[in-house]
This record gives structure tokens, C-alpha cells and sequence, in this order.
């Protein structure tokens, strides 16, 4: 994976303002792991048509952290998900697992 996570976005998005720019990191710090875990049981259980709901609330953090084709991937994984098809399911994780990684350093 080339792409690594980053706070562009979530700068842009601040337009120079610290505050709400730590609000937005905050938010995401605290719902992240609850979606990722969410995430993780549908897809343990098999519950794809749920866990690719899970995937559509993860994509846009996903994005948000500067994954163009992290981000085509979440689409093609909750699409694959919804017709039984989970085998974009390791490259969703890596993706995952780089963004839980940047959360621990900002």
C-alpha cells in the first residue's frame, strides 16, 4: 500500500482553526476503534449486508485521512460485501490498520 494517512483534509476543512480542528481529530479518535470493533463482529459472523454498513461509515474516514484509493477500495469492499463477495477484506484491514496507527501519533 503507497498511500499513508494524512491531515490535509481535516486541515482544509478547519480553514485555519485549531479548535475545530481538534474537535474533528477528537471525534474520530472516539469513533474509529467503536466502528472498526462494530466492523469486525458483522464481518466474524458473517453479517456482510451489516458489515458493509459498517464499511460505508468507515470510507468516509477513510477519505478523510487522504485515501484516494483506500477509499475506492471501501466502496468496491461494501459493494462486494452486499453480494456475499468479501475479498477485498485484507487490503480493507491494511487500510484500517495504517489509520489506527496514525491515531495513536496525532
Amino acid at each position: 500500500m503507497s498511500e499513508t494517512p494524512n491531515l490535509i483534509y481535516i486541515k482544509e476543512l478547519a480553514a485555519g482553526s485549531v479548535v475545530f480542528e481538534q474537535k474533528l481529530i477528537g471525534i474520530v479518535k472516539r469513533e474509529f476503534p467503536e466502528e472498526k470493533k462494530e466492523f469486525l463482529n458483522n464481518y466474524a459472523t458473517n453479517a456482510y449486508s451489516k458489515a458493509a454498513e459498517n464499511v460505508h461509515k468507515l470510507k468516509h474516514k477513510i477519505g478523510m485521512f487522504g485515501y484516494e484509493e483506500g477509499y475506492q477500495t471501501a466502496i468496491n469492499f461494501e459493494e462486494g460485501l452486499k453480494d456475499n463477495d468479501p475479498s477485498l477484506y485484507s487490503k480493507f484491514m491494511l487500510i484500517l490498520e495504517s489509520i489506527e496507527q496514525f491515531l495513536k501519533t496525532i
